[in-house]
């Protein structure tokens, strides 16, 4: 009798385990946060401002910059800079205007619009 019960408790256990990691053999789609821009265009504006002399960058070719930190993670992050909550809103703010944000950080303006910064913010929330 007591083994049966064991025996239960086990497959309980088991199919709990199974039905909470269980995604039919497909992947979960990665958590987006909605900049209102595109990450591929991201990329090209990540590429043409040579962001990577200063960060580390996944994905991003040739970038291996020190001087900054790297940006790998970044949808993972709760602070941008240490001061400001990572949400859209304060990515965008910041990669536009950083001085503005934070007057005297090593992140210089680098004359991005608006969109391109939402676009910068939307690669940047692929790297997970």
């Amino acid at each position: 009798m007591r083994r049966w019960k064991l025996h239960i408790v086990f497959l309980m256990m088991a199919a709990a385990g199974i039905a909470s990691g269980c995604t039919g053999g497909q992947q979960v789609p990665p958590y987006s946060v909605s900049t209102g821009g595109h990450a591929q265009r991201g990329e090209l504006v990540i590429e043409r401002h040579d962001c990577g002399k200063c960060h580390t960058i996944p994905g991003i070719h040739g970038a291996n910059g020190v001087v900054g930190p790297p940006l790998n993670f970044m949808a993972r992050r709760t602070t941008l800079a240490g001061n400001f909550p990572n949400d859209p809103h304060h990515l965008v703010e910041w990669v536009m205007t950083p001085q503005e944000m934070k007057p005297g950080t090593a992140m210089p303006d680098l004359g991005l619009s608006e969109q391109q910064a939402r676009d910068v913010a939307a690669y940047l929330y692929t790297l997970q």
